[in-house]
């Protein structure tokens, strides 16, 4: 029974994770059981072919961003590492020009906690408004970039809205000032195209599990330019990986992420707007069927698989708790386990009550148009049925 309805739950939560594609893991498989030397050690042939798949994954991952040398690509244990590393590598390297940084209120808690902790330790942090689309303000930007601003740290899209940064213009601004730009691109791969050169950040995040490669591995990629960017390393060990990152290398991960990279790559616009067209179907049956419902976040320049939805009347986690079919979130991964209200709707200037109650539904490589039709008729039933139960209760309280 139980593995009977395991089988019937819809996953709507790919912002949060995705299924490793079986692509990946069929070139992930030989470096676990048949060739699973240590690729820092350099003294067998074993040893030298792990070291040399690890650069032929370095060097696909920086191709597929747009880079120009394999040298730029740290290979870490995903996004919040490689946020971490970027954040406090660079003020502390650059705590001699400055200790000024920018970002926004939206970004993720693995940029945000990063920047309090620095904050702590004297750094001066400001963190520009964001419009009800979740979107910067460009003007306040430039008002609050200063001569001793050494970061400017902005994600290209929000992983509970999908609304995308104008990343290109703002790094423009912050370069005019001699800013480094750090962008958290995790929940942007694989989803829209993103070149490094045309966003013009000198600092740039992913992680795998975000576009159907494994878990536990993800990178920094750092611009190659002279003179260089030098980071302070967070952890200290046996200097592997630049010395920025020390530690055994995961070279199936790093496999892993690289051929789910180029998959996704591939695939480009076809699946991007398939993938809209899902979407857009889903949240115009749900919006349509349902008074005071309303869609989160830029209606246009978003993720194609995106759509954040604010309910009206409704107990959003009673809401969750009635659809056991379904797999849906409410907002961040890293923050489902917190009860308050969306901080990112919250700083959209959505209302306390309707960031209270709002799903972010999340659509991935593998839905299809019936996943989409069963999700909406089954959130339009429950919420109706949700909504109805105090009338029911004052009639049954009326007849007692």
């Amino acid at each position: 029974m139980i593995a009977a309805m395991a089988e019937r739950v819809i996953y709507l939560d790919h912002n949060a994770t995705t299924p490793c594609d079986p692509r990946v893991v069929e070139a992930m498989l030989p470096f676990m059981t048949e060739r699973y030397a240590n690729s820092t050690t350099r003294n067998h042939r074993p040893g030298r072919d792990a070291a040399s798949e690890l650069e032929r994954a370095r060097t696909t991952v920086d191709r597929l961003l747009g880079g120009h040398a394999a040298s730029e690509v740290v290979f870490t244990a995903g996004a919040t590492e490689g946020n971490n590393l970027a954040l406090m590598g660079a003020a502390e390297a650059l705590v001699g020009r400055g200790r000024h940084i920018i970002s926004q209120p939206t970004e993720h808690a693995s940029v945000l906690e990063p920047l309090a902790a620095l904050a702590k330790r004297g750094w001066e942090i400001t963190l520009i408004g964001v419009d009800d689309a979740g979107r910067i303000n460009l003007g306040e930007l430039e008002s609050v970039l200063r001569d001793d601003t050494v970061l400017v740290s902005l994600m290209l899209a929000n992983n509970e809205t999908g609304t995308i940064q104008p990343l290109t213009d703002a790094a423009d601004l912050a370069h005019s000032c001699g800013a480094l730009v750090h962008c958290d691109a995790a929940q942007a791969i694989g989803k829209i195209p993103v070149d490094v050169a045309q966003l013009g950040v000198d600092l740039l995040t992913a992680s795998a599990h975000k576009f159907y490669g494994p878990k536990g591995v993800g990178a920094l990629w750092i611009r190659h330019r002279r003179p260089p960017i030098k980071l302070t390393p967070v952890i200290h060990g046996g200097g592997q990986e630049g010395g920025l990152r020390s530690g055994t290398p995961n070279v199936p991960g790093a496999i892993g992420m690289a051929t789910a990279l180029e998959i996704a790559t591939s695939a480009g616009d076809v699946e991007r707007a398939r993938t809209a067209l899902l979407r857009d179907r889903l949240e115009s049956s749900i919006l349509d069927a349902l008074d005071g419902s309303w869609q989160n976040g830029d209606g246009h320049n978003r993720l194609p698989n995106t759509s954040n939805l604010s309910i009206a009347g409704i107990d959003v986690n009673a809401l969750l708790a009635s659809l056991p079919d379904l797999a849906l979130n409410t907002g961040s991964a890293c923050t489902s386990a917190h009860p308050e209200p969306s901080p990112v709707l919250r700083a959209m200037g959505v209302s306390e009550e309707l960031a209270g109650a709002s799903l972010r539904l999340s659509l991935g490589r593998f839905t299809t148009k019936e996943d989409v039709d069963r999700t909406a008729a089954r959130i339009v039933e429950e919420v109706i049925r949700l909504r109805d139960m105090p009338a029911r209760m004052g009639r049954g309280s009326h007849r007692r």
